[in-house]
């Protein structure tokens, strides 16, 4: 069993009950962490408390940098992202735009207009064509459908899985981030959290690389409960502010 973890190693404690030894972290592509949890049968029980501090300092900007090979990766379709089978109408949404950040926008605006939030509508198997069929989603979807219009007009992105202070109800969620000059900027089409105290937990080509809990086939999920703040306040997010995450 493997559990993602936020942001970098710091002010974070994982508490694991039922397991015979402690986890041990196995990083990742992207900056992601895996705490690796070898259980015996029975129950387990995973206790994750960390604290960030959110902003806009260099490190968070350096981090943010795109590199030649992300270029590359990050326009190829993928699992739940098949790019090759959108152009045409990703190329309708965008018009004449030809800058990068005008057409994220484009695409941000038209997922939100185009899809329904409703959670449960969805299987985990759907991927970004079945959510631009289904008109509905969750937050996966709408990241999946944005990551792949984007890719299909020459815009690298990704998906990211993040802690959402201001989400309700409160549950783990997903955004996108797209390369916009040589940075990366992070999206968010359900607008259902603000974008500059979002918390990275895992970055990869879509849900398939970032998931929060990886089990056996033979685990059952009993229960999650997940508790997310900011402090003193949560910020105000300008929707066509260029933000770069955490």
């Amino acid at each position: 069993m493997s559990v993602a973890a936020a942001g970098p190693p710091g002010d974070e404690e994982l508490l694991v009950e039922g397991a015979p030894g402690p986890p041990r972290v196995v990083a990742m592509p992207q900056g992601t962490r895996l705490h690796v949890v070898d259980a015996t049968p029975g129950d387990l029980t995973l206790r994750y408390r960390a604290a960030h501090r959110y902003g806009t300092g260099v490190a968070e900007v350096e981090l943010a940098a795109v590199t030649e090979a992300e270029r590359i990766e990050y326009l190829r379709p993928s699992r739940y992202c098949p790019s090759d089978r959108l152009g045409g109408y990703a190329t309708r949404i965008i018009g004449t735009q030809t800058d990068n950040a005008e057409k994220v926008r484009a695409i941000v605006t038209h997922v939100a207009q185009h899809l329904s939030y409703v959670g449960g509508s969805s299987a985990p198997t759907d991927d970004a064509v079945d959510t631009l069929l289904l008109t509905q989603g969750v937050c996966r979807d709408y990241a999946h459908l944005c990551v792949a219009l984007c890719r299909a007009v020459d815009v690298p992105a990704r998906f990211v899985s993040v802690y959402a202070p201001g989400l309700s109800p409160m549950d783990f969620h997903a955004v996108f981030e797209a390369a916009i000059g040589d940075r990366w900027h992070v999206f968010d089409a359900t607008h259902l959290a603000p974008r500059q105290s979002l918390l990275r937990i895992a970055t990869g080509r879509d849900a398939a690389d970032t998931a929060f809990l990886t089990t056996p086939n033979n685990t059952d999920l009993l229960s999650t409960s997940i508790t997310v703040t900011a402090e003193p306040t949560l910020p105000t997010d300008n929707p066509e502010d260029l933000v770069v995450l955490s």
